[in-house]
This record gives structure tokens, sequence and C-alpha cells, in this order.
């Protein structure tokens, strides 16, 4: 097989790096370890930024996610039992994020493939990345029980954390920045009538909780819980008590049970590996980078990768420029660690850490009652979560 250019991973990043090479009329070629079943309905966060909406827009990927997709304006934050409402397009001119699962973005971005004619090849385990330093990398992989081979100029590694991509890089070749957290989350999928509209957050004294949603009738939400915590110790009825309990509030509103249908338990941790590149190998999204879930910024992050690769592809392919390429990590990771700001600040602020002295803990209530006094504080940190400014400048096509 050969192509100008191979995507190791069939996830957000990866797949969309296809279809922007594809609008440029560069080809691609998609390998994914998993089926495609396994791939579209693999659970992940969907809060999805401005600036995101508006490239998948501009793409012709956002039909369904314009149709589907629930567009919030705002998020809660309950305080002692009370709360208080964070108008997002106020304190960003109109800006918004939009709830739409990933897997549901997976799938469109797919079918979008595949209707140009693009070329996916699921159930391909890779075994070898040779010749990154040379002129023609080759991927080496084995599908249906045969060893292939994939020539290409370029090697986008978008495999995720566990991938093969940044396994291939030379010792000595990068430095990795790690932090673990002292906390996990328990996640769930349930068929309940959501009982808010907008994400509720919630640093209960019990530990931080947050609902979401994938529609009006499926409801997402998160516990804080220990990092060995097993599910084992964790039957629906605890979980329902245990969202009752921190999630609700004064105002009355009372959370909807139902069937839960997946749950999970995440632990925390930030990283980052430096640079994200190495010869003719380019790393994006989880495999160059992970963030806490806090923010719901890990699938943005990748989208932003996948953005500055495409572009920096196209000015080689167009004119011969190799400058964007050489400049790549740079240009990510200034992205790469606003999000790790943010998200690690969101962590910080929203947890109970069993650790924290009387006084550190006022601290933290002090900095969120700013949030909702402090109009200053209010407007950096909705046009954070929104979208950090710099990301937007490099996602126009």
């Amino acid at each position: 097989m050969r192509a100008q250019v191979g995507i190791i991973g069939a996830g957000s990043a990866g797949l969309l790096l296809s279809h922007l090479l594809h609008m440029a009329g560069i080809e691609s070629v998609v390998l994914e370890r998993q089926s495609r079943p396994y791939v579209e309905s693999r659970i992940r966060a969907g809060q999805l930024e401005w600036g995101t909406t508006e490239l998948l827009k501009q793409a012709g990927l956002g039909e369904r996610m314009v149709r589907e997709g629930m567009v919030h304006r705002g998020f809660i934050l309950v305080l002692d039992g009370h709360p208080h409402r964070i108008d997002l397009a106020d304190l960003t001119d109109g800006k918004t994020v939009t709830v739409y699962g990933q897997n549901e973005l997976i799938k469109d971005m797919i079918q979008a493939r595949l209707t140009a004619g693009g070329t996916l090849v699921f159930d391909a385990e890779i075994t070898r990345i040779d010749e990154l330093d040379g002129d023609r990398p080759i991927i080496r992989f084995t599908h249906q029980g045969e060893c292939l081979e994939l020539e290409c100029d370029y090697v986008a590694g978008c495999d995720g954390f566990h991938g093969i991509s940044r396994q291939c890089l030379p010792a000595g070749s990068f430095r990795e920045f790690t932090q673990d957290y002292p906390v996990a989350w328990l996640g769930i999928l349930a068929k309940a009538p959501i009982f808010s509209r907008e994400l509720v957050y919630s640093p209960h004294e019990q530990g931080f909780s947050l609902f979401s949603m994938r529609s009006p009738e499926l409801s997402r939400a998160y516990l804080q819980c220990a990092p060995d915590e097993k599910l084992v110790n964790w039957p629906d009825d605890r979980i329902w008590s245990e969202l009752h309990h921190r999630l609700e509030s004064a105002d009355g509103r009372t959370l909807c049970e139902g069937p839960i249908i997946d749950k999970s338990i995440t632990t925390i941790r930030s990283y980052v590996v430096e640079p994200m590149q190495y010869g003719r190998l380019f790393l994006a999204g989880d495999a160059a980078h992970i963030v806490p879930p806090s923010a719901a910024k890990g699938l943005n992050a990748a989208v932003a990768d996948a953005a500055v690769l495409s572009k920096a592809l196209k000015a080689y392919y167009g004119r011969g420029d190799r400058e964007q390429l050489a400049n790549y990590s740079t240009n990510c990771l200034k992205n790469v660690w606003q999000q790790q700001n943010f998200s690690c600040r969101m962590t910080r602020l929203l947890h109970r850490f069993d650790k924290l002295t009387p006084f550190e803990r006022q601290v933290q209530r002090s900095e969120l009652h700013s949030l909702i006094i402090n109009r200053c504080s209010s407007v950096a940190f909705a046009e954070s979560y929104v979208g950090i400014p710099w990301a937007a400048s490099v996602i126009p096509l």
C-alpha cells in the first residue's frame, strides 16, 4: 500500500486529519487496531468548544451535530447547596459549547470518509514503524492474518496513550511531563430524563460530582471516588443515592433515575510529551497528551492538533513549504499547555482532596465564589471554558 500520509488510529484526531487532508487533495490511509463497531460505540466525553464546532461545520462534518447536539449557553455551579448560573454566552460575546457524544462524532467522520472514498482499515494491528528518519516511512501491520506494509511520506500517530506511535520514539529524543491526582471519576450513562438542560458542577464536601447528558433522555453523571476504587463496590442504588446527595440543591430540582447502561472508573492524570514529532512522525491527540476530564478538553485538544497538522501538510504539498511541519510541535504545545493549565485549575477547584488543610479549603472556596461575584474572574474562566483564544486562531481552514 502507498499513501502520502499514513494515519494510525481512527479516533477524533486521526479521522478529522484524514478528512481535512482529503479536502486539500492529499491522500491518506487510516489504520485502526479495533473494529468499526467498537470504535463507534466507545463512550467518551462529548463537550465541544466553540472553535471545534465552527471547524466541524466548515469542514462539512457538522450537519447532524447541529441538528442533534445540545447547545449550552451556560452551566450551573452548586456551592453550599445553592445553584449559581455562569452565563457563558454573556461573558464571551455569544460563544457557547455544544454537547454531542464523541462516539456520534466518530460515526459522522467515518461515514464522511467512506462516502468520499477514503481508505480506512479496521482490525489492523500495527507491529512496527520503520524508516522514520528517511524519506519513506513504512508502517507494518497485520490484517485478516496477512502481514502488510503501508509506505508513506509522513506518519500521523493518532492512536491514543497506549498506542505504538509514541513507543517508536527513540530513547532520549523526547521528554515526558506527568502529574497524577489522588482522585478518580466513577462515570455512568443512564436511560433517564435529564433534570437540568445545562451541566451541573457540584464541589460537594463528600466529593465532587457532575451532571451531564447525551440527549434529553440520556443522562451522563460522574462521582469523585478513590483512585483504587472498584466498580463492584458501587451498585446502582449506591450510585443514585450519592448523586442525589451531591447534586441536588435548594432550587428543588430532583435528579431522575433510570437504568444504568454503562459505568466505569477513570483515573485522573495529566501527561505531555515534548516534542510531539520525530523525523517523519507526528503525534496528535491522546498519543501526545492527556488532560484531566474536569474541563472536557481532551477531544478539543485533539481537534486542534489535527487542524495544525493538516495546515502544515497542506503548506508542504501545496507549495513545498516545510516550515509549518518543522514547527508543528511548537505550535501545538502552546495550546496543549493552555488546556493543561485550565484543566488542572478546574480539577484543583472542584475536588475535595483529603490532604488539604482547613486554610487551603477556605482558599479553594474563595476562588470558587469569585467566579460568581467577580466579573473579571468569570470572564477569564468562561473564555477558557468555551475555547482558549489561541486555539480558535489556528482552527479556521
